[in-house]
C-alpha cells in the first residue's frame, strides 16, 4: 500500500501546500512529509484526520493507495484506470455517467 503516495496526490489535487494540509489535519508539517514519502506509518486516526482535511472519505484514500499485489484479481490497468477516474470525478475534470 502506497499511502503516502495517496495523500500526496490528493493534497496536490485539492490545491493544498503540506503546511496547510498540516494545518487543517492537526499534523505537524515535519510528521506529514514523513507520511508522504513513506518514511512513517500513520495511525489510523491520523489517516482519518488526513482524509477529512482533504475531503476524501477514507476508503478512497485506501483504495488509491492499494497497490496491484494487494487485488490480485483485478487487473493491472483495471486498477490504474478506476484510480484514475476516482482522482478525475473528485477534481471535476471527468463527468459522472449515468449508469442507466
Amino acid at each position: 500500500m502506497n499511502l503516502g503516495e495517496a495523500i500526496k496526490t490528493c493534497r496536490k489535487l485539492r490545491g493544498l501546500t503540506q503546511s496547510k494540509l498540516a494545518e487543517l489535519s492537526g499534523v505537524s508539517v515535519s510528521h506529514l512529509c514523513l507520511i508522504e514519502k513513506n518514511k512513517r506509518a500513520p495511525s489510523i486516526a491520523m489517516v482519518e484526520s488526513i482524509s477529512k482535511a482533504l475531503k476524501t472519505p477514507l476508503s478512497v484514500l485506501v483504495f488509491i493507495a492499494a497497490e496491484k499485489e494487494e487485488i490480485p484479481e483485478m487487473k493491472e490497468d483495471q486498477l490504474d484506470s478506476l484510480s484514475t477516474g476516482i482522482l478525475e470525478l473528485m477534481d471535476g475534470t471527468r463527468k459522472q455517467q449515468s449508469p442507466f
